[in-house]
């Protein structure tokens, strides 16, 4: 569909016509059904000199007579169609202070023309101009590409402040930039107190860029000579404050008062800070405070400071002290340092430094220091401590000192991360559904293939989706996992809000981490393996979790190498919620039924659970007849309740499998065994660390080197499925300890070796 005109401006329509004998085309931008440029056929002579891209450029063309020239937009609120002398015009008046008056014009750009050249008559009266230095009678435009996004640099915006003695001439000449394909043509009296202006004969022609490039090739060559002389005074200025002060940092500990403030509390060289920032001192020594005056509130200082030439790496330390500190709503809503590199130029650069960031409070006044490479083009570094939208809390800096530091430790970290981060790329494959496993479905308490072979699910937990909507290394872990530990089910965690992109980290509406799952499944599955998706909630099933699980199964229905783990971990409800739904999180001694409607109960903070059951409908109303994990209750150690009336109707799919969790402080191992003889039982999430878990006492948390043998044995005895907790370094029980996937001897080497074959003996029952 065609798209509308800004508000009050109109696109100008298709028309033709034929000027002082001449031929010329029409100008104009037609949009088609996806809103990308469609050029109309130009005159051979379009870019001739006597070629005019504008359309009935002296506006005397009015076919119809309705007082508008044929070929132009209608004159906007405060402008018109004026004639004088028989001569049509354009004229814009300003109606009232401060508003803009703007036609609005689009022309597209023949394919070829590299300059152009626009002329026009104007007449400026009784101008005001407003606050701002452009706020004047100025002709702004703006360069299209073919799918009407804005291609720089952009032409100039000719302007005058001041009114003209009648009608005067003017010419301004420009590049064409490449993939230009239309202009925004917008003559406008902008944001001005008063005024007129007057348009006429408005010609757009096609010139020889030739004289413009070499113009601009010398323009640039003095300008990059006259910044490049600034910058090496710059830098030798820097290098003698280095030299007497061994500080790159003037007055960095606040102490030297600046003798022009009214006050005598501020310190010279930093500037007056906004709302929230002040200057306090305790017992003789002055510091810089920045304080949130408001949730949400930006509080930040900023200086410059320049860098000596041959500067290859810079470190900065300070003293700082953080209390009350209530994080915003984004994860980078805290206390920071950020930094910026700035070239010669003024510009900012690419490879500046990762902030320096607080997201707790410190325990009185801590040093601390970060070491940073400077790139070679560098000019200027920006330092900007702030409070970053948090919500509360005072971060208080002293003691600032930033000077060069030795460049090779630095060179061997980044060499070694990046060749950690090309480790961990694994380019996206195309399906090879020869190599797909069989579809699974449950026969008694086992697993079979369509082939009525038994298959039994042995891997690992892939972990990180579940906390980072981007995080690729998640597919190297799968196919590591597959590959490497030869497992044959992977289980993923994620989220419904990452998989829609509703989180502070996404701005794509979730395409990328969609993306980054469906790449995951079909490495699985091209690999022969299954996968797991876990959706990584707690507590109990939600409406918008059962809308997402029909979404997912829709897109994955029937995909062999899926199965839907429908709930991580439900918890604290009794076995008639887990199953059919119900009111969650009332507060203890509410009589629900009698006192409180439903909109009390949900402003007490509670929710009405779909159940377990609520997941599975969901699923089978896709059609989808993937097999089901359903996680028990107590964060899914407790399965007593599938065999006491409670288990789910599979709804005609290919069956349901529990889940069972357990960890090195779960005792109780014989409790599953009754559902195991009746149903497949997923062990999704096992293991044990030698670092003690701190919501656990840590007398009742087994030494892994006893626990985990046993529970690998008992697994294995009981041919249960299993997928261990967990493939990432610092997701505990941690099986790696590293990206390059060492196994940890207390965990991940002996999963690793029951994945390979190996048999366990299960000593002792727990």
């Amino acid at each position: 569909m065609p798209r509308p005109a800004p508000p009050q401006f109109a696109v100008a329509r298709p028309f033709g016509a034929v000027v002082r004998g001449a031929a010329f085309a029409l100008g104009l931008v037609l949009l088609g059904a996806a809103g990308a440029l469609t050029p109309t056929a130009f005159a051979q002579d379009a870019q001739t000199p006597a070629a005019s891209l504008t359309p009935n450029p002296d506006f005397e063309v009015d076919q119809n007579g309705d007082g508008k020239p044929d070929g132009w937009a209608d004159a906007p609120t405060g402008g018109s169609w004026a004639v004088e002398d028989g001569n049509r015009f354009l004229r814009l008046t300003s109606p009232k202070p401060g508003e803009t008056v703007m036609l609005y014009q689009e022309l597209t750009i023949p394919e070829g023309v590299e300059a152009l050249k626009l002329s026009w008559r104007q007449r400026v009266e009784g101008l005001k101009v407003g606050r701002q230095s452009w706020f004047d009678a100025r002709i702004m435009m703006e360069f299209m590409d073919a799918e009407r996004k804005k291609v720089s640099p952009g032409p100039p915006a000719p302007s005058s402040r001041k009114d003209t003695d009648g009608w005067v001439e003017r010419e301004v000449e420009f590049l064409v930039p490449a993939g230009a394909r239309g202009l925004k043509f917008m003559p406008s009296l902008f944001q001005v107190q008063a005024g007129t202006f007057d348009l006429d004969d408005l010609a757009l022609r096609p010139v020889d860029p030739g004289p413009l490039r070499e113009a601009l090739d010398q323009k640039t060559a003095v300008r990059d000579a006259k910044l490049q002389a600034d910058a090496a005074k710059r830098r030798a200025k820097a290098a003698e404050r280095l030299a007497a002060e061994d500080n790159l940092i003037s007055n960095g500990d606040f102490e030297t008062a600046d003798p022009k403030a009214k006050t005598g509390d501020r310190p010279k060289d930093w500037g007056v800070p906004k709302d929230g920032g002040s200057w306090p001192a305790e017992d003789g020594n002055r510091f810089l405070r920045l304080t949130v005056p408001e949730p949400g509130a930006m509080v930040m200082v900023y200086r410059t400071f320049d860098i000596p030439a041959d500067v290859k790496a810079l470190e900065l330390s300070w003293r700082q002290r953080v209390t009350g500190l209530k994080k915003g709503e984004a994860p980078w809503h805290d206390a920071r340092i950020l930094m910026e590199y700035h070239g010669v130029d003024g510009k900012k650069l690419g490879g500046s430094p990762s902030p320096a960031y607080t997201q707790k409070d410190t325990d009185g006044w801590v040093e601390v220091s970060k070491s940073f490479l400077v790139p070679e083009e560098a000019l200027t570094l920006v330092l900007m401590p702030c409070l970053f939208e948090a919500n509360a809390g005072t971060f208080e800096l002293d003691d600032l000192v930033l000077r060069p530091t030795d460049p090779e430790p630095l060179r061997i970290a980044a060499a070694q991360r990046e060749a950690e981060r090309q480790a961990r790329f694994v380019p996206p494959e195309e399906p090879q559904r020869e190599n797909w496993p069989s579809e699974l479905r449950v026969v008694g308490n086992r697993l079979h293939d369509a082939d009525g072979n038994e298959v039994w699910l042995q891997g690992v937990n892939a972990g990180g989706l579940e906390t980072l909507p981007a995080d690729r290394q998640m597919i190297k872990s799968v196919v590591v996992a597959i590959d490497d530990w030869k497992a044959n089910c992977v289980r993923v965690p994620m989220k419904e809000s990452f998989w829609y992109g509703d989180s502070a980290y996404q701005k794509d509406g979730g395409e990328e981490y969609r993306e980054i799952i469906d790449q995951i499944i079909t490495l699985a599955a091209n690999r022969g393996a299954y996968i797991a998706i876990d959706l990584h909630r707690f507590r109990a099933p939600k409406p918008e979790h059962a809308a997402f699980w029909k979404d997912f199964a829709a897109k994955y229905k029937d995909h062999p190498a899926v199965l839907f783990d429908v709930f991580n971990e439900p918890h604290g409800i009794s076995w008639e919620v887990w199953r059919n739904g119900g009111w969650v999180g009332l507060p203890e001694g509410v009589d629900e039924a009698t006192f409180l409607t439903d909109e009390e109960k949900l402003a007490n903070n509670a929710y009405r659970s779909v159940g377990m059951q609520g997941l599975v409908d969901a699923v089978r109303s896709t059609g989808a007849k993937n097999v089901i994990i359903a996680s028990g209750m107590f964060y899914s150690n407790d399965l007593s309740g599938i065999v006491k009336g409670y288990a789910l109707d599979d709804q005609g799919g290919h069956g349901i499998m529990y889940a069972w969790h357990t960890y090195n402080w779960h005792p109780g191992w014989a409790s599953v065994l009754p559902v195991a003889e009746k149903y497949p039982i997923f062990v999704g999430e096992c293991g044990a660390d030698v670092t003690k878990m701190s919501f656990v006492p840590a007398e009742v948390q087994e030494d892994p080197y006893t626990w985990v043998p046993d529970m690998l044995g008992f697994i294995q005895k009981h041919r249960l499925n299993w997928t261990g907790w967990c493939l990432h370094p610092k997701a505990s029980p941690v099986m790696i300890s590293d990206w390059s996937y060492t196994p940890t001897p207390y965990w991940g080497a002996f999963a690793k070796r029951a994945l390979a074959g190996e048999q366990f003996e299960m000593k002792k029952m727990r």
